[in-house]
This record gives structure tokens, sequence and C-alpha cells, in this order.
């Protein structure tokens, strides 16, 4: 039977809980290469909202902006102005430090747009797995760096206000020495001139090369340490606050990475958290809605 009464429900008086999806958004073109990003808003327009920035991994080559969009609209529901951000790729001839420059001017290009993003330029986080994980503790360790700065959006900072960092790559070294055969010893002191693209094994690793080697094709130590937030980290600077997420089960970038760099942060007396999850493998399994909503609660009482 059907019930004969209609039922009776308010309207929304503030349009709280609603977001909307602004897709494709070109925020740079350098050398002719449309960047863009995916950017997720509250309905409601008549304040201002914190700004998370978030970077998906993809072994620096094209960040697949939609893979976590049902939780980064889930957070956008919350009162967050939420915005997935894609970079150039590595293999298509962009070495260090092209990832990390597309990403700080996507936070420029944001602040510049904070009027009609409705952005508390204030309250800025940046949040990334895997790769992005390592460009998410990069863009913290290295604010309004001249070095990482492009032409684009000159005015603005890319400084932010924390960062959360899940399964990132924190010492390349490592990984050159797994992936490579090349040992750790061995990269700190040699001379780059005298390692050839052939010893390197170049071919079998094009994601890793395309990053770290120089214009002769070479592996440029100096781009690893760059590239490597472990050996970036140092005392007395103006660093946000960390969340490190990792899982002990990752059989791509080893628990060990995360733990070490929390330690070090933690003994020059950074504001750092770290999470084990305890049989978290490289995305996939490493997810749970508890986890997500942990990382929400950290970005609600930090930003």
């Amino acid at each position: 039977m059907f019930e004969k009464e209609v039922k009776v429900m308010t309207c929304s008086r503030d349009l709280s809980g609603m977001a909307e999806l602004f897709p494709n958004i070109e925020y740079a073109a350098p050398q002719g290469v449309s960047l863009t990003l995916d950017l997720l808003c509250p309905w409601q327009k008549n304040r201002r909202y914190p700004l998370v920035v978030f970077v998906q991994g993809s072994a620096w080559t094209t960040p697949n902006t939609g893979y976590e969009m049902p939780q980064l609209g889930a957070l956008a529901q919350q009162g967050f102005v939420v915005a997935t951000v894609g970079h150039r790729d590595c293999r298509k001839g962009n070495p260090f430090p092209a990832y990390l420059q597309d990403v700080k001017t996507a936070i420029r290009f944001l602040r510049a747009h904070a009027d009609e993003f409705c952005i508390d330029k204030e309250r800025v986080g940046i949040w990334g797995t895997s790769s992005g994980g390592n460009t998410a503790l990069l863009v913290g360790m290295t604010g309004d760096w001249d070095c990482y700065r492009t032409e684009d959006y000159p005015e603005e900072s890319d400084r932010v206000k924390l960062v959360v960092e899940c399964f990132g790559p924190t010492d390349l070294r490592e990984l050159i020495q797994v992936r490579m055969g090349i040992d750790i010893e061995q990269l700190e002191h040699f001379d780059p001139a005298e390692v050839s693209s052939e010893s390197a094994q170049l071919a079998a690793n094009a994601e890793l090369a395309g990053l770290i080697c120089d214009e002769t094709g070479k592996i440029s130590p100096e781009k690893v340490w760059q590239m490597s937030p472990l050996m970036l980290a140092e005392p007395d600077r103006e660093y946000p606050p960390f969340l490190l997420l990792h899982g002990d089960a990752d059989p791509v970038v080893p628990y060990h990475q995360t733990e070490k760099l929390f330690e070090k942060l933690r003994g020059f007396g950074y504001d750092a958290e770290m999470v084990r999850v305890a049989g978290g493998v490289h995305e996939d399994i490493f997810w749970t809605p508890e986890l997500v909503e942990y990382v929400w609660k950290y970005l609600k009482e930090r930003l």
C-alpha cells in the first residue's frame, strides 16, 4: 500500500553540504604544454574556504586526476576547496624539477584566483600519494624558493600551511640502488661524466631515468639529492606541519623511507606525525574509510 500523505522536507537555507566540479582548468602552459587541474568547490559562495591541493601518484608521469575524486568530492562537501593537479610527464623530456615547478605554479594560480573560487589564501595545504607524496614533501620544504619559481603569477606565494604525504619516496638514492644497480656510496662520490647510460640501465627504468638525468643522458647526483626529502630536510627551516602515512608491506617504496624522514623531522624539532598502516601496500588495500577520515580530521584541525 502506498502512503497517502506527502512527505515534507525543508529546503536548504545556506547550501551547506553541496559541492560542484570544475574540470580541466588550465593553470599554465610551459613550452606550450597545457597543464590543467580539476577543482571542487562548495556551493555556498558567501565565505572563504581552506584549499587542499591534491597530487595523485603517477611515477612522475601523467597523474590520473580523477582517481581519488569521490573521496575528494566528499571533502569538498565538508567545506574545502579541493584541486587535483596535473603536471608535466617525465617521460616526455621533463626532468626534475619540472613536476615540482608545475605544482607550485598551480598553487600560485589558485591563490591568484582566490576571489573567483572563494579560497582563503592563508589556509592552503597539500596532500599527495606516491610520487605525489614526494611532491607534497618538497613543496612543504621549499616554500617560495626562487630556484623553483616560474614566471607565472610571481606575485603569489607557493608556501603551504600543512603537508599530508602518503607512501612517497623520500630517498631517491635507495631507489636508484635497487632499480639501477648503482651503489649509494658510488652515487654520492662518483663523477657523473664517468657513468654511462648503459651502465645505469636507463632503458629499463625510463621513468626514473627521465627525472634524474642531465641533458647528456647521464645521472645527475644533484637532481637525486634535490628530489630526496630525506636529504633535503634541515634544521631551523620554516617548515609546515607534516602528516606522514605509509603501509608497512609496501613493495614499491620501502616503509622505512618514511620512518627515517619522520625520525629526522622530529629530531630537528618539527611538527610531524606518522601513521603506519599495518599490511598496507602501495595504494589499493592501503586505504580504508577510517584512514581517509583520519586525514580529513587532520585537515580540518590544521587548516
